[in-house]
């Protein structure tokens, strides 16, 4: 996801309030059990050698399937397909472009195109990617409270269409800048955080604890290095509802 050109505001800048039984995925990290090793890519990853990627200890993969609502990534089958292969608990992301189209029409491109849910054990909710706009305004021409509108329609159309609530994934800098730290979205919504200053706090307002933690764009695995706050328990039971 830093490909989008934001290494330098996460390095910079840079779970749910809900009951741990109603979205097992978000512990604390001091009840943490374990902290689970995983990736998330897109096309500029490429094809994916999976094997390689099981056999290095990863346990879940997100990878990039839309954009916008022109834009599906030509590798998500290799990535997606090729996760599921080899045994991780996989999903998929969205890259939102919030000054192009409503929510609830990005939340629809997004299930048609690979960001659906089944209830198998393997496939983890869908997540929306929001953060610094590389294209343009960073917070999109949006005002906060028009992003968060935004933000809403999304969200709720993804839970109408699939029965889950998105995953979010955000850094705290953006969603202080360009929603005014709004609470509301943490009492669903699992936290996906990306900061890269060795812990994942500070959180975004609302959310006490997060779910996944992106803490660098490089390392063992292909694209970007990620964490899960729990147990294998935990995962599957999060990829299961």
């Amino acid at each position: 996801m830093f490909q989008h050109l934001r290494r330098a505001v996460v390095t910079a800048g840079l779970a749910l309030l809900a009951t741990v039984a109603a979205y097992p995925g978000n512990i604390t990290a001091a009840s943490a059990v374990a902290s689970l090793k995983g990736l998330d890519v897109s096309s500029y990853q490429g094809n994916v050698n999976w094997d390689a990627v099981k056999a290095n200890g990863a346990a879940f993969a997100y990878v990039k399937a839309t954009e916008g609502t022109s834009y599906v990534s030509p590798t998500f089958a290799q990535q997606y397909n090729g996760s599921y292969r080899v045994g991780l608990i996989r999903g998929a992301y969205h890259f939102a472009l919030p000054d192009k189209s409503s929510g609830r029409t990005q939340a629809d491109y997004f299930v048609g195109h690979g960001g659906g849910w089944s209830r198998d054990g393997r496939t983890l909710p869908g997540a929306l990617d929001i953060e610094y706009n590389p294209y343009g305004a960073r917070c999109y021409g949006l005002s906060q409270s028009a992003m968060v509108s935004w933000l809403s329609s999304f969200i709720s159309q993804y839970h109408t269409r699939t029965g889950r609530w998105a995953v979010i994934y955000t850094t705290t800098d953006w969603w202080t800048s360009c929603t005014g730290n709004y609470a509301g979205f943490a009492r669903n919504s699992p936290l996906w955080i990306a900061n890269y200053n060795g812990t994942a706090s500070p959180l975004p307002h609302g959310w006490s604890v997060y779910t996944f933690h992106q803490w660098a764009s490089s390392g063992t695995f292909p694209g970007d290095q990620d964490k899960f706050n729990g147990d294998a328990d935990r995962l599957r039971a999060l990829a299961n509802g």
